[in-house]
């Protein structure tokens, strides 16, 4: 082959083309957006319904009902999940992972707009929908606190001054609010008063209704001047309203005044959030996909001063969780590891050579192929993540084996007295073709990942594509550069001169060649049992996989907390803040806590509180998020009458349903009594079960319920109609948004209900009444039925159409999510559950699920691909047998090396096995290519392996001493994103060691059957 010949003999060409090409790598790099994973994009469309006092049944019969079957018939939605509490519907709508996004929003409006007519009357808003992808989750969060203004001017400032101009900011999407604080008017009216004027909620709603609107006027046309005309229509202060006339009665007026008050207060008084117990309105920020987050933080904060300017002194803006910190402090860890790795790889190198200038042309293969890869990550639009960075770490230690395979085949010419030049075009063109076969070989190891379905699929997809770009840049690095600068530095024989150290290192690396000589020949004269062992290291390989604890993804320490601290279904408002404030003050005395804001509303229920507690900087505590939650966990539990749930934010998240604890199952079923009845059979179940901890579930049933059996005789005589019934409940209760206030900035609305005393006892209920239509008497609400107690869900859930409960747990401390899964299965038959209801895992579990399944045919896909590649550059189909029978003692090592380290068998794990494969069988090519050649040269295969596997000793110890050091770093890494280094490390260095050992001796002996099997055919 004399591709390398144009190169080799043209070297300035080659050296300017080179500079060119990595001047463009790294202006790219500094182009190239950093995350924590790379992007994945998992289409999800939520949509919000909202009816100010409807019940949960009410909101999931004649809401979430009409809208789920509306959206059923969406295409490409892959899941539909809904959660139905008081006032509010949310529906979220999972597509497929290859639908187009904004194509799938005009599909979801549609079918909002054909349910529209099936929705309540009452409802002041349509349902609205916002398009979100779950894996893009919250990267920054600011805080407003002020000890003297109220908090509904903090939201103002919130929502007009903050998200309003930070929107503006490139890369910031969606903005969400905690304890937002709308500013409203809230008309609260006496009931006792009311019946004394003969008087009705209805007739105060209908004023109310009539008394602020805001519509066209109109425009007078004069011949010389155009007017337009207005009116002073609408009411926008509480004082106003009190002055409003609701009748007249023996001629005098009567005002709200009269009968109740309305002042300037809050939309929702069921939300409030804290920031180290004080009150507080909080600013989650999202970013867009495809934007540096790194960038679009710094840009935040460099708007953010002249945004504080705007606001009041008195009012404080802060920023309360930053996420890039915890990004950038994992990427500089990962970094670090690959800086160390470059060196190690270099100080292998040299030891070997002993020359710095020799050392020198395999050394440049690194930089090159790094720098490369980075521009052409540029072009496809990749990011510097973990595991991008990762996979070029590990790269490191196999991007100068082609460099080294090379040089050291011209070293050979060199040693034999050509001259450089001649040696590079002689020695370049003789190992071409093995170039070529490990090069390709090794691609063709990632080619099954890139083609890998799902959410994995997508998110090493890019992890699969960087590393094959890396290892096809060495490819034309080494058979371009690499001749050409040992044609121009490396000295002829005689004029090479050296040291002491020279000579005591090349004794002793002849004496490691002379121990190989001596154990290879003793392996070639006993055969069957290297066989033997070679079979017995499959099988024990095959029996390592099914038996080691299987996970999914490692659990990371992000330095972030999420909780759910939930109280009893029916937990007053007032109890329900002590108890969080009181939680808030436990976890803000942990030392290793650095602040921590919680919140309540809008939540699904008022007996639900949310907690992020962001942990100090991973260098500043000694112990992991997983000891601090459980830290936290102990103290919390001291507290009655409210449990606190965490875990630990995961930069891959997975579905679009948000459990209280990492993992869920969801049983479902169209029967809601069968469900009620065994969400709390299989609950109890989980709890016996010793791989699992803090179990918990969805369900929300017991909260204590009035109910008004009406008597609909009586009512029908009285004129009275079920209609008056409800209206009455809903203006007394219900925070009935009854009128709309426009403004230059935005809009709010006026609510009518009962003075908060009143609010507060079912003796209410008695003084309530309704006006006859046959009659102008008032008749008491208390005559037209029966107000009877009982117990009813707060929330209600739905999968797809169904009622759905969701059990969510964390896993114990030494156990794998295979454990878990296993033992849930094998509980819940044992528990009798019914074919009637369905049970299976959601999220991360059933990703899980579906990984385990696929693995196996992964490895099987990658090994496959090999033997093709390799079958055709070999032009057989026998000789890729060779070099595959090195890759179960790779895997043989991996497996024993997580289990000596306590480590379960993660996606990372599969991926280092995956990359070992690539690795190990570069030992086999080297052996098998030259004994070909020398075969070709007359000799024996006996004699042509033998001479093979000495000649290439020094090379195959080189490149495995290579990426074995290139992986060390991340085996034994520690600090920030080290939960996901050290499985692909481990598994790499376990696999090398152990496959080094034993390849050396077996793959001559499978080289020999198999050309016994040709001979013989």
């Amino acid at each position: 082959m004399k591709f390398s010949n144009l190169f080799i003999s043209r070297p300035i060409a080659t050296i300017l083309l080179t500079c060119g090409l990595m001047l463009l790598g790294i202006v790219a790099y500094f182009q190239l957006p950093i995350a924590p994973l790379p992007q994945v994009d998992l289409p999800t469309i939520q949509v919000t319904a909202k009816l100010s006092g409807a019940s949960a049944e009410t909101m999931a019969t004649s809401v979430a009902t009409p809208l789920e079957r509306a959206f059923a018939s969406v295409q490409q939605v892959t899941s539909m999940t809904s959660s139905s509490s008081l006032g509010v519907t949310q529906i979220t709508l999972q597509f497929d992972l290859s639908c187009n996004i904004d194509a799938a929003a005009q599909d979801v409006q549609t079918a909002i707009n054909t349910a529209s007519g099936k929705l309540p009357k009452d409802m002041t808003n349509p349902p609205t929908f916002k398009k979100v992808n779950p894996a893009e989750q919250t990267f920054l969060s600011i805080a407003l606190t002020s000890k003297t203004r109220p908090l509904a001017e903090l939201d103002t400032y919130a929502d007009n001054y903050i998200a309003q101009q930070l929107s503006e900011v490139p890369g910031v999407g969606m903005i969400d609010f905690h304890g937002e604080q709308r500013p409203a008017v809230r008309v609260r009216i006496d009931p006792d008063k009311l019946a004394t004027h003969g008087l009705t909620l209805e007739e105060i709603r209908s004023v109310i209704n009539n008394s602020t609107v805001n519509i066209p006027k109109g425009t007078l046309y004069r011949k010389d001047q155009t007017i337009t005309l207005d009116t002073t229509d609408q009411i926008m202060q509480a004082d106003q309203y009190n002055d409003l006339i609701i009748a007249y009665k023996d001629g005098a007026p009567i005002r709200i005044k009269d009968v109740g008050s309305a002042i300037n207060d809050v939309e929702d008084t069921t939300q409030a959030a804290w920031l180290q117990g004080q009150p507080t309105v909080i600013a989650d920020v999202h970013k867009q996909p495809g934007f540096n987050v790194l960038a679009v933080t710094e840009a935040i904060k460099g708007k953010l001063p002249s945004i504080i300017e705007q606001i009041p002194k008195d009012v404080s803006v802060q920023i309360v969780g930053d996420r890039t910190q915890t990004i950038m402090s994992a990427i500089d860890e990962v970094q670090f590891t690959l800086i160390i790795s470059i060196l190690l790889v270099v100080a292998v190198i040299f030891v070997f050579l002993r020359n710095l200038t020799a050392t020198l042309i395999p050394v440049i293969t690194i930089p090159l192929s790094l720098i490369m890869t980075f521009g052409v990550m540029y072009l496809l639009g990749y990011s510097l993540n973990n595991l991008s960075i990762m996979g070029l770490s590990i790269a490191v230690g196999f991007v100068v084996d082609d460099a080294i395979v090379v040089m050291e085949n011209i070293m050979r010419h060199i040693e034999q007295g050509r001259k450089p030049m001649q040696a590079a075009i002689e020695g370049a063109a003789e190992v071409s073709f093995t170039i070529l076969s490990m090069t390709l070989s090794l691609v063709a190891v990632f080619i099954p990942i890139i083609f890998m379905s799902g959410v994995i699929g997508l998110v090493f997809r890019e992890f699969a594509i960087t590393v094959a770009i890396a290892i096809l840049a060495s490819g034309i690095i080494s058979l371009t550069i690499t001749p050409m600068l040992c044609s121009l530095i490396i000295k002829s024989n005689e004029q090479q001169v050296h040291g002491k150290l020279y000579q005591k290192t090349e004794d002793l690396f002849n004496k490691a060649l002379h121990f190989y000589r001596i154990t290879l020949n003793c392996t070639l004269k006993h055969r069957t049992l290297t066989m033997l062992i070679t079979i017995i290291t499959l099988i024990a390989t095959i029996s390592l996989y099914y038996a080691i604890p299987k996970s999914f993804f490692p659990q990371q320490d992000t330095g972030l907390i999420m909780g759910v601290a939930e109280a009893a279904p029916d937990v007053s408002l007032s109890d329900m803040k002590e108890k969080m404030q009181v939680l808030g003050n436990i976890i803000q005395k942990d030392t290793d806590v650095d602040v921590v804001d919680y919140w309540i509303g809008p939540n699904p229920t008022l007996s639900q509180g949310r907690f992020m507690i962001n942990l100090k900087p991973y260098s500043e505590r000694p112990t992991n998020a997983n000891q601090i939650m459980q830290r936290i966990q102990k103290e919390t539990d001291k507290i009655t009458g409210i449990k606190l749930f965490m875990q630990v934010r995961q930069d891959l998240r997975i579905g679009g349903k948000i459990s209280k604890t990492q993992y869920q199952y969801t049983l479902q079923t169209p029967n809601t009594d069968d469900l009620n009845k065994w969400s709390k059979i299989i609950l109890d179940v989980f709890k016996q079960l010793p791989e699992l901890q803090d179990i918990t579930s969805d369900q929300q049933s017991s909260a204590h319920r009035i109910t008004l059996q009406i008597d609909r005789d009586m009512a029908s005589r009285l004129g009275v109609s079920v209609q008056d019934i409800d209206n009455t409940l809903y203006d007394s209760f219900g925070q009935r948004q009854v009128a709309t206030l426009f403004t230059q900035l935005d809009q709010y609305y006026v609510i009518l209900e009962l003075s908060p005393q009143w609010q507060m006892t079912p003796d209410a209920l008695n003084h309530l009444y309704v006006k006859s239509s046959t009659s102008t008497e008032l008749v008491p609400l208390s005559l037209l039925g029966k107000f009877v107690s009982n117990l009813a869900p707060i929330t209600i859930n739905h999968q797809g159409l169904f009622p759905s409960v969701t059990i969510s747990f964390n896993l114990k401390q030494g156990y794998a999510l295979s454990d878990a899964v296993t033992s849930i299965n094998n509980a819940v038959i044992k528990a009798g559950k019914p074919d009637t209801i369905s049970g299976k895992f959601e999220g991360s579990a059933q990703e899980f699920q579906k990984s385990l399944s696929s693995q196996i045919w992964l490895i099987l896909a990658a090994i496959l691909t090999i033997y093709i590649i390799l079958g055709m550059l070999y032009e057989s189909t026998l000789l890729p047998i060779v070099v595959i029978s090195t890759l179960p003692s790779a895997g043989l090592g991996a497996l024993l090396a997580l289990i000596f380290f306590n480590q379960s068998l993660s996606i990372m794990g599969i991926i280092g096995i995956l990359m070992l494969m690539g690795i190990v069988k570069k030992n086999a090519i080297m052996m098998v290519d030259f004994a070909l050649i020398a075969e070709l040269e007359g000799k024996k295969p006996l004699e042509a392996i033998r001479q093979g596997c000495l000649l290439r000793f020094r090379p195959i110890i080189m490149t495995t001493l290579a990426a074995l050091f290139a992986a060390i770093p991340l085996a034994i890494s520690s600090g920030a994103g080290a939960e996901l280094r050290q499985p692909l490390g481990i598994t790499i260095v376990g696999g090398l060691i152990v496959s080094q050992l034993l390849t050396l001796y077996t793959t001559p002996i499978i080289y020999l059957w198999i050309r016994k099997l040709k001979n013989s055919d």
